[in-house]
């Protein structure tokens, strides 16, 4: 988070925490204010910058390339949707 400032540094923080706890990616009206405020304060960016920050384009695509790298996850290929198809029909 160091070379990100301003709505770019609070949104990325947000969605980093996010999706550590639901294991997913928050829409826009998925993140209360309370966790706003809060956040916030911890990376020290005015809240009311979070209205800035862009839920399309190449920004929040990085931001989530970057999060999944992080934490260890990859995006499904189809590879991956086949061997789950084989695995669901043996299993169940």
């Amino acid at each position: 988070m160091a070379n990100k400032s301003g709505a770019t540094r609070l949104g990325f923080a947000l969605m980093l925490k996010f999706f550590e706890l639901e294991g997913r990616f928050p829409r826009r009206e998925d993140v209360p204010k309370a966790a706003v405020d809060y956040v916030a304060g911890q990376v020290k960016v005015d809240a009311a910058q979070f209205a800035e920050y862009r839920w399309s384009g190449s920004t929040i695509e990085y931001h989530r390339a970057q999060i999944r790298r992080f934490h260890g996850f990859r995006e499904p290929t189809v590879a991956d949707e086949d061997k789950l198809t084989f695995w669901l029909a043996d299993k169940i």
